[in-house]
């Protein structure tokens, strides 16, 4: 009987313990202070610098640079942390070739450039390293906040209102705050714990109150907060994952990716994780993509990412698609599932080949068939157990520029807002301006 890698079904162990280690490793590692100063040379400290405008949470980039330039990493820490408390984890997981890197002036003269999130990641690792909060809460305002959801967007809503000197209980349903940094994120993006630590860094800053076990629409009312509160922030996320819409879906060996990714997150032993031999993710975002590559690094001899679109529609950024290239992961463009096929599980799935008519993705009538013994989807995620007062807007809680929604006292951002992009710098700024309009609300 074929072992590891080879075998059958969906298995553990397929690779040595020591070789998933080893695969698992930080995907970019951290600046030696040597690298650092190298790195931060190649800045031009532009005048109106592009790097800032790209920037979702508008951190001051040629700033920030300077300062360690001058070799002083932890005043430049404090100058991201300002506007991006969570700049740690976006220098981590942010896409900085779509945003920031891919307008810097060296990338644009010269093909590479200033390596921003590797400088942002080394700033702020020198400041939590010495276990020190840079910011000093406000006098007390007297003023209670809750907020809905401890992820990206509730955090940073959180502590700038507890920086503003308001009280704020945070609920959150999972037994650990962090949201998708925490079990949404590929494992070598994000070594060492480090979505823990930063929320326990985060808190340091006093005056927030953590609630596990607690979701809107189950043990939290929308009225009563308003009732018990001064002001609600709905974090709440995406809980819902798209079905498939193909005959067989509901076989053994099909199954969501975030629920894969968060279970490969929360594994103290990855050597125990299950994974198929011919594994086939559906889908073209970021989430494919680290189902995808964690299953090549977990063992999994045949990996494949089916989408339905061309490949300059792909939502994972060209960075991404590469990496999953580079891992042994194949890549295929304008097909669908039409069925997976099996006995009681997953054994093969069938594709049907697409052209885009009118804007729309059309079948051809085309087939082919691929061995499958796990299905992966990660076609989009969507909103569950939002309060029927507020009003959404395409599938999203509605809400303004300074995240209002529609129910007085009641501000929303993340995911389950309506506007910005799903990455977690969108989200940080959007729980910070919401938690400043928040604060001018209350304050008048």
């Amino acid at each position: 009987m074929a072992q590891g890698h080879q075998a059958s079904g969906i298995q553990a162990g397929r690779l040595a313990a020591s070789d998933i280690a080893e695969n698992f490793a930080d995907l970019h590692p951290a600046y030696e202070t040597h690298e650092a100063m190298v790195a931060a040379d190649r800045c031009y400290f532009c005048h109106d610098a592009p790097c800032m405008t790209a920037c979702p949470t508008s951190i001051d980039i040629p700033q920030f640079i300077r300062e360690i330039q001058g070799g002083h990493p932890e005043s430049a820490a404090r100058t991201i942390l300002d506007q991006n408390i969570l700049g740690g984890m976006c220098a981590r997981v942010c896409p900085t070739e779509t945003l920031c890197e891919q307008v810097c002036v060296r990338e644009v003269a010269e093909g590479k450039p200033v390596e921003i999130g590797r400088l942002q990641r080394y700033a702020t690792d020198a400041l939590m390293a010495r276990g020190v909060h840079p910011f000093d809460r406000a006098e007390p305002t007297g003023k209670r906040i809750a907020v809905v959801g401890a992820g990206p967007a509730g955090l940073s809503a959180a502590h700038r209102l507890a920086m503003l000197g308001h009280d704020v209980e945070l609920f959150e349903g999972q037994p650990k705050a962090g949201g998708l940094n925490e079990f949404g994120i590929a494992a070598y993006k994000s070594t060492n714990d480090f979505a823990a630590a930063e929320v326990d860094w985060l808190l340091q800053i006093g005056g927030i109150t953590v609630t596990y076990g607690k979701t809107l629409g189950g043990d939290l009312n929308l009225e009563q907060l308003k009732s018990d509160y001064d002001a609600v922030f709905l974090s709440i996320g995406l809980g819902g994952v798209n079905a498939l819409r193909a005959e067989g879906e509901d076989l053994a060996g099909v199954a969501d990716a975030v629920d894969f990714i968060a279970k490969l997150r929360q594994s103290d032993d990855l050597s125990t994780l299950p994974v198929g031999r011919d594994v086939v993710v559906i889908g073209g975002g970021m989430t494919a993509v680290d189902a995808a590559v964690q299953s090549k690094l977990l063992g999994a001899e045949n990996v494949t990412i089916a989408y339905r679109r061309d490949q300059s529609a792909m939502g994972a950024s060209r960075f991404e698609q590469d990496l999953a290239a580079t891992k042994g992961v194949k890549l295929m463009f304008n097909v669908m599932p039409k069925a997976v096929l099996g006995t009681s599980s997953a054994e093969e799935i069938e594709l049907e080949r697409t052209e885009i008519k009118e804007g729309r993705v059309t079948g051809t009538g085309e087939t082919l068939r691929l061995k499958a013994d796990q299905v992966f989807k990660a076609i989009g995620q969507t909103l569950e157990g939002q309060p029927e007062a507020v009003e959404l807007s395409g599938g999203k809680i509605k809400v303004d520029a300074q995240g209002k929604t529609s129910v007085s006292g009641v501000w929303a951002g993340g995911d389950c807002a309506s506007g910005g992009e799903d990455l977690t710098v969108t989200a940080v700024a959007e729980g910070r301006d919401a938690a400043m309009d928040i604060h001018q609300s209350l304050m008048g």
